[in-house]
């Protein structure tokens, strides 16, 4: 079980449409090996990406988490209790900016970006017990 003293936010809100998955999800992150700290990404923390959706309209997206390893990489994760038409555009979006964060963050000394996404059917039928079990098993939009 993860020290639940090293995280920043072990209390989440979920949110009201996403059927529990989001704290099923934080519940996984607080108890498994491999999780330095983990925040639920909200509004208002500013953290938001700007794509363009499948119809051409331009749209922010807000991913749902942001997970620090004992490395200091740090990952983006994207949690769907349904798949939705926009979602390749936001992960060809999060795959563009962890790339772009990554290559500025490395150039002076910081972390790597990586991120995750995380279906819910995926992840009650296949659970992982680690954090990298969870990135190994997640290999969608890799």
């Amino acid at each position: 079980m993860a020290d639940t003293a090293l995280h920043v936010f072990n209390k989440i809100v979920g949110e009201p449409r996403a059927g529990g998955l989001e704290l099923d999800f934080a519940s996984f992150l607080d108890s498994v090996p491999g999780v330095v700290a983990f925040a639920k990404n909200y509004l208002a923390v500013g953290f938001q990406l700007d794509y363009v959706r499948a119809n051409g309209e331009l749209a922010t997206y807000v991913p749902d988490f942001v997970v620090k390893l004992p490395d200091g990489t740090v990952y983006v994760i994207e949690t769907k209790g349904r798949e939705e038409l926009d979602l390749p555009q936001k992960m060809a979006r999060l795959r563009l900016w962890c790339s772009d964060a990554s290559e500025a963050s490395l150039a002076a000394g910081g972390p790597a970006f990586r991120f995750v996404y995380v279906d819910e059917v995926g992840f009650k039928a296949h659970r992982p017990t680690t954090f990298q079990g969870l990135v190994d098993t997640f290999r969608q939009y890799q």
